[in-house]
């Protein structure tokens, strides 16, 4: 995203300040409307989730970069906290995120921004003799911004949502 893995997930993605990695469930809150989009809006999270998790799972810099438009603040501290683990000779596998809540603020053929609440529910960090599940994550919400180019959907900006009632 994440213990170990919480700041995977959660420093990753917060731009000035996510998306999570593989879903596995959507919650019964999730809310996409239908807008005559060519792809349903949440099918493009969980795919994005899914390359990101496999990005992970075979330390591919390179394939995580990839996933973010160029010069993505989300991007460099996704691609630090991956190299991060590499250097420690850790390999975080099966990476997967449940999507609580979504709501689609705007949506065209070309740019999607979603309101998602995610967590961690799954991986596993992999050293060369020991392996350790990652903890259960807490819910953080986050603006999402994706843009459509020759490489398909990429994060362009994650931003963090503060809770109801929240401030600052």
């Amino acid at each position: 995203m994440l213990a170990i893995i919480a700041l995977v997930v959660g420093a990753a993605f917060v731009e000035g300040g996510s998306l999570a990695p593989e879903p596995s469930t959507a919650a019964a809150g999730v809310t996409v409307p239908h807008l005559g989009a060519p792809e349903d809006p949440l099918t493009v999270l969980h795919d994005w989730d899914r390359r990101r998790s496999a990005a992970w799972a075979t330390g591919d810099a390179a394939a995580l970069r990839a996933l973010y438009a160029s010069g993505s603040v989300a991007a460099r501290r996704d691609v630090r906290l991956l190299r991060g683990y590499l250097d420690r000779g850790l390999r975080v596998e099966g990476l997967t995120t449940q999507v609580l809540d979504a709501e689609v603020l705007s949506l065209s053929a070309r740019r999607l921004v979603v309101s998602v609440t995610d967590r961690v529910v799954g991986g596993v960090a992999r050293g060369a003799d020991w392996s350790t599940a990652l903890p259960r994550g807490a819910p953080v919400s986050r603006r999402v911004t994706l843009v459509r180019g020759g490489r398909g959907w990429v994060v362009a900006a994650v931003h963090e949502r503060l809770p109801a009632g929240g401030s600052g």
